[in-house]
């Protein structure tokens, strides 16, 4: 039998302060600790009720609970998920953690309380949380700032683009041509670096996240089509898309971005031959290729090809076709989907990207997308198209208009959204609507759809234009009357998406055009 002299020393050792009460929560014994913890000495505490060592607060409620122990006394914590506090001799409080023990004595039920200072802890949890806070607003900071520049980088390249575009259609002059056609190029050039500097930055910041869902391949592969075909022809390529009715799980906005580079890349590095995009379907997995007979990578660089501004076979200090940018996004993205790429490469005989995507999990039933009705010849139609433009930014608007204007089209423009629905009461012939996404005084392009087919009739075919590449955007799911383009876009680009929409809504059954 332990002596109660051994016990004692027990106690004094432990690590925490221990106090023990009687039931009536008189204090009848206080180790050495919590003297040091509490400032008193344990003859000030003997005698003392418990609540004591609590804050005013706390005491009639502890009251209540100390009552309630006693029913259905047992070894536990107190105040589970609650932020406990005591109270020292010098009036202030820390906080504490505190377990509750019951002891026989005889007759009595006495309660052993060990108190634990967790002062240390409570500065780590605030400073963790304070760095968590401003880590989301440095964040937030820097997505507002990437939304901002993106839009207002992309605008006055936005306007660069168009004007040149549309002093492309009216020189005639051989010198002021070739001048217009470099002044091209370098606007060009400037929305690739702009674009990848941002995708970068938007990347690195967290600004981007996953929106994973099951999606049919062949859609991407359409794009890609659209978007690379005339890119191909321009180089003397050939680009093969093969057929694609298969289901992959991921973000279908950011595979496409993933394919939208492997294919440029390809075609960029590939002086002749061809470019291929397939698609295999193994039993868990989606596997997509890139494949080209392009100038090969040596085996020596395959570890470099997704650094910034690296480029196979370029000095740094020599003139360059492109910056390098391409692949270290493909590399970010891949990483944050969670994706695995592959690449196999031969020195003069070309290279193969292979993207491995998770297969859809629900059934789906393959079926081909409905393509855009073709483009009707230039000058078929005899009545000129009426569009109406909406663009808050007197640069882009009136780029856009001369654009527009010289191709053929009657051209009507508002600034915000009660211009444009005065303008839609005013002529109820529009074609076509072509309208930016952000507008002042938080407007927004969708208010302006929604307003303006309910004035024109539901089957209003619309140009979404958007410097805007955020999710918001991303989540966006257009009919088919819709079109989404990002700016910067250039003036071909532009009029082809206005020359198919205008084709579609001649073509369209009465009841389903605007009224």
């Amino acid at each position: 039998m332990l002596s109660p002299e051994f016990l004692g020393k027990v106690l004094e050792s432990a690590p925490d302060a221990i106090v023990v009460v009687d039931p009536e929560g008189v204090i009848v014994f206080a180790s050495r600790q919590v003297e040091l913890l509490f400032g008193y000495t344990s003859q000030e505490l003997l005698g003392s009720k418990i609540e004591r060592l609590l804050p005013e607060r706390f005491r009639t409620a502890h009251l209540s609970h100390r009552h309630n122990y006693s029913r259905s006394a047992r070894m536990r914590p107190m105040g589970v998920d609650l932020d406990l506090f005591a109270l020292r001799h010098d009036g202030t409080e820390l906080p504490v953690e505190i377990s509750l023990s019951p002891i026989e004595d005889g007759e009595r039920l006495l309660v052993a309380a060990a108190i634990r200072d967790v002062s240390d802890r409570k500065r780590i949890q605030t400073a963790l949380t304070q760095a968590r806070e401003e880590a989301d607003r440095a964040n937030q900071a820097k997505s507002r700032f990437l939304a901002t520049a993106s839009h207002d980088l992309r605008q006055p390249l936005q306007t660069l683009s168009l004007l040149n575009g549309t002093l492309s259609r009216i020189t005639t002059d051989p010198t002021a041509i070739d001048a217009v056609t470099q002044q091209g190029r370098a606007v060009d050039a400037m929305s690739r670096l702009m674009g990848a500097l941002l995708d970068i930055s938007k990347l690195e910041s967290g600004a981007i996240r996953p929106d994973p869902t099951d999606f049919r391949v062949a859609a991407l592969f359409e794009e890609m089509r659209d978007e690379f075909t005339s890119v191909a022809a321009s180089k003397g390529l050939e680009l093969r898309v093969e057929a694609a009715e298969h289901y992959a799980h991921s973000d279908p906005s950011l595979v496409g971005q993933i394919l939208r580079n492997l294919v440029s890349n390809a075609i960029k590095y590939t002086r002749r031959g061809f470019v291929d995009l397939r698609c295999l379907v193994r039993p868990s997995e989606v596997h997509v290729e890139v494949v080209d007979t392009g100038i090969g990578i040596p085996a020596d660089q395959l570890p470099y090809i997704y650094d910034e501004f690296y480029q196979v076979g370029v000095a740094s200090n020599t003139s360059r076709e492109g910056y390098g940018l391409g692949l270290s996004i493909v590399h970010r993205l891949v990483t944050l989907l969670g994706l695995k790429l592959e690449v196999r490469s031969e020195v003069g005989r070309g290279s193969v990207f292979a993207l491995e995507l998770p297969l859809a999990s629900g059934v789906h039933t393959s079926r081909s997308a409905p393509r855009a009705a073709a483009a009707a010849p230039k000058g078929q139609s005899t009545a000129s198209p009426r569009i109406l433009l909406v663009d808050d930014d007197t640069g882009v608007r009136n780029a856009t208009a001369m654009l527009l204007k010289v191709e053929g089209y009657r051209v009507i423009t508002a600034a915000s959204l009660g211009e444009a629905v005065k303008l839609a009461n005013e002529n109820p012939e529009v074609n076509l609507l072509i309208t930016d996404y952000h507008l002042d005084h938080g407007e927004t392009g969708v208010e302006v759809i929604t307003a303006l087919r309910s004035v024109l009739g539901e089957g209003l075919c619309v140009v979404l234009m958007t410097g805007d590449t955020s999710s918001m955007i991303r989540d966006l799911k257009p009919d088919e009357r819709i079109r989404v383009a990002s700016k910067p876009i250039n003036a071909d680009e532009l009029l082809t998406i206005v020359k198919t929409l205008l084709a579609w809504h001649a073509s369209a059954p009465r009841n389903d055009r605007a009224r």
